[in-house]
């Protein structure tokens, strides 16, 4: 186990799949008008649970986290241009996903302040 994980646990993993999902959503979103694009997503979940299995802590093991777990997204209303992103769908999924990006963040830099104190004695 890395001293990456023992201190920052499972978080510094989700904030790195959030922020490769926060990229795969803007994707979808700057799509959403060509012509036969097919959305995809990640199952977050599924992502994580990898992730957090796998014994090294590189890039590598998030992107395949990734990878692995990578879908396309099913419309509700299919297009008659073979697009199958829904821009509110998107929207919202991108907007919910930044605020939990934010949330993880937040709580890695509380950690950070917490283990800077404590190395300065204060």
């Amino acid at each position: 186990m890395s001293v990456d994980s023992e201190l920052f646990g499972i978080h510094g993993k989700a904030l790195a799949l959030r922020s490769q999902r926060l990229s795969l959503l803007a994707s979808n979103i700057a799509n959403a008008s060509t012509p036969g694009y097919k959305a995809r997503d990640i199952d977050f979940e599924s992502a994580l649970k990898e992730a957090s299995t796998q014994q090294g802590k590189s890039a590598a093991d998030v992107s395949q986290a990734v990878d692995d777990s990578m879908g396309y997204r099913v419309p509700l209303q299919p297009s008659l241009d073979g697009n199958t992103v829904e821009l509110s769908t998107e929207q919202t999924l991108f907007a919910e996903n930044a605020v939990k990006y934010r949330t993880t963040l937040s709580f890695l830099e509380g950690r950070i302040n917490t283990i800077t104190r404590a190395l300065k004695g204060e």
